[in-house]
């Protein structure tokens, strides 16, 4: 079934696609073009199956902002989410996509001021995101009253109910209208999902994405942690040290676009940009300067960039996160080809890293950490192309014609002087450590707690104990940082924290079993030692933990660092060997 993914035509109101194209999201993920039209033009609640990371906020938030009736100060609708990072990361979405609509839209969870969020459910609120937890702590205290909801969303159901929340979520929806709408979305649809939408929602239309395979294997993926106002330093010490840059700069809406390729343009380098305004005829022009090497930076869109064949990349840098698991597969298939490995970078902020894991996850793939050059190490590289291409010049006595002017410079300065005179001319300030400015370094939060699966279990001659003394021989771990630890028959589970679930992925998964990994963060299907869904404690990484909250924390999975390539971008030791003359520049 072909698609329609043109925003105009999905039935939103004007005003809500002036927020759409002020935001400049140019199509509609398929997700949000099979859902707004039914959200908006119907009466039916919806099951809405695809994966984590495709737009499905935009796709039921969009439309409730359409539909509710501004500033009445009551409760309309209610995002129901597994974890209070996604509860920030829905709010302000939603708050993004009011526009001038008279909304009040705030988010609820475990950790947050419990005076705040009264205060501000006081002063009357329309839409409502919280964890279940939270929400049913409220709705006890009679400071959250759901008697006008209209629209109830289940997002990421399969994760919330995988957390032991079914019972809580089943709480909220009975004290809900009888006639409200429903919204489920999840990433699968096990049986409880089923038994759960077939109790409490009425004829739902069913809505699913065609799960995709997602392989990219001739190209090396790796990812830089920096800050939002850094990305533009990071992009320009990747492309002064590599030898020949020729790449493409993947942005998500055509504003940063333009802006990137403003910037790069001052900057000296040699970019174009397309986007969904950019004309055919304007298109073809680009593409033909980009083919031919007139420029080495093409700034571009997942939509713009279709159809480009281009089959000589050296590189694909996500300099804004893709919007989906999908489209991180195709911006990095265009590395690789005709057999040359390509090299994939992607920029993550702080705030970022809980979609970069789910990534991971889905996509399959293996993106190691590295770290960015100092700009001492940049200037090295320039300093040593500079040389070489003198020494080139000398070989090749292609100099005849300066012989000259050389000698009339050597008879007023020493020739120490004359050739740091014209290094100076012809490099101005290109040399100086001065145009790499320190980018501040961080970590993303990775204290939470994360449950590791490993293949090893009983039959292979392993109780707790001997696993235990297996990781810590192994890793620099102590018994006080291995918690949990369950041995099954065929496989086995420990809870660490987050940092130490990667250093145990990376020891284990070094030799492997025939290429596949012995150890990797648990999926919310390895039930491991969770029961049913009671509300005595919380869940995390879908594994039930006693005594906590049931709002949770983070339940972030894990990058799997482990084989980790030698060679690449810089580590404790320095700059990637093998030469790296500067990328072409375009000069004045």
């Amino acid at each position: 079934m072909e698609i329609n993914n043109d925003f105009a035509s999905l039935g939103l109101s004007e005003r809500t696609l002036e927020v759409i194209r002020k935001k400049g999201f140019e199509k509609a993920t398929p997700i949000q073009a099979l859902a707004i039209p039914v959200l908006v033009g119907t009466q039916s609640d919806i099951i809405g199956l695809a994966q984590t990371g495709t737009g499905k906020t935009a796709a039921y938030g969009l439309p409730i902002i359409d539909l509710i009736e501004e500033n009445i100060g009551t409760v309309q609708a209610i995002i129901l989410v597994p974890t209070r990072e996604l509860a920030l990361q829905v709010t302000e979405e939603m708050l993004s996509f009011k526009g001038d609509h008279r909304l009040q839209i705030i988010s609820v969870y475990g950790g947050q001021s419990m005076s705040e969020q009264l205060r501000r459910l006081r002063q009357g609120v329309e839409i409502v995101v919280g964890t279940p937890g939270r929400i049913l702590d409220h709705l006890s205290r009679g400071s959250l009253k759901l008697d006008n909801v209209k629209y109830l969303v289940l997002d990421e159901a399969d994760e919330m109910l995988n957390m032991g929340f079914v019972d809580d979520i089943e709480e909220i929806m009975s004290k809900t209208p009888e006639d409200r709408r429903t919204f489920l979305f999840s990433a699968t649809m096990p049986d409880r999902i089923a038994r759960l939408s077939k109790k409490y929602m009425k004829n739902p239309q069913r809505l699913e994405i065609e799960r995709k395979q997602m392989t990219a294997d001739l190209t090396d993926q790796i990812y830089f942690e920096v800050s939002e106002g850094d990305r533009f330093d990071a992009l320009t010490r990747i492309i002064d040290i590599e030898p020949e840059f020729y790449g493409l700069v993947f942005c998500r809406t055509r504003i940063a676009v333009d802006d990137l390729v403003a910037r790069l343009n001052e900057h000296g380098y040699a970019s174009d940009g397309l986007h969904g305004e950019v004309s055919q005829t304007m298109r073809e022009k680009i593409l033909k300067k980009f083919k031919t090497h007139q420029i080495n930076i093409l700034v571009a869109t997942d939509v713009a960039a279709r159809g480009i064949d281009i089959h000589d990349l050296t590189h694909v840098i996500n300099y804004s996160m893709p919007q989906d698991p999908d489209s991180y597969v195709h911006r990095i298939g265009r590395t690789g080809r005709a057999g040359k490995e390509g090299t994939a970078i992607t920029f993550i902020s702080s705030n970022e890293y809980r979609s970069f894991v789910t990534l991971q996850k889905v996509t399959r793939n293996t993106i190691r950490k590295e770290k960015l050059p100092h700009g001492k190490d940049v200037v090295a590289v320039k300093k040593a192309r500079i040389l070489g291409e003198l020494s080139q010049i000398v070989e090749t006595g292609t100099f005849g014609d300066y012989l000259g002017m050389a000698e009339d410079m050597l008879a007023s300065a020493s020739p120490e002087v004359t050739l740091a005179s014209l290094l100076k001319m012809a490099f101005k300030n290109e040399l100086s450590e001065k145009n790499y400015p320190e980018i501040r370094s961080f970590n993303v939060d990775r204290k939470g707690k994360a449950r590791v699966f490993i293949a090893l279990g009983k039959r292979d001659g392993y109780a707790p104990g001997k696993l235990t003394d297996m990781i810590k021989e192994k890793t620099s771990l102590t018994d006080s940082r291995i918690d949990e630890v369950e041995v099954l028959e065929n496989f086995s589970f420990v809870t660490v924290s987050f940092a130490d679930a990667e250093a145990i992925l990376a020891v284990l998964n070094k030799d492997g079993r025939g290429g596949r990994p012995i150890a990797e963060i648990a999926s919310k299907k390895e039930g491991g030692s969770a029961g049913g869904g009671s509300r005595g404690g919380r869940r995390e990484g879908g594994f039930r933990r006693e005594g906590g909250s049931r709002d949770g924390g983070s339940r972030e999975g894990g990058s799997r660092e482990g084989g980790r390539r030698e060679g690449g971008y810089r580590r404790e030791g320095g700059s990637r060997e093998g030469g790296s003359p500067e990328s072409r520049r375009r000069r004045s």
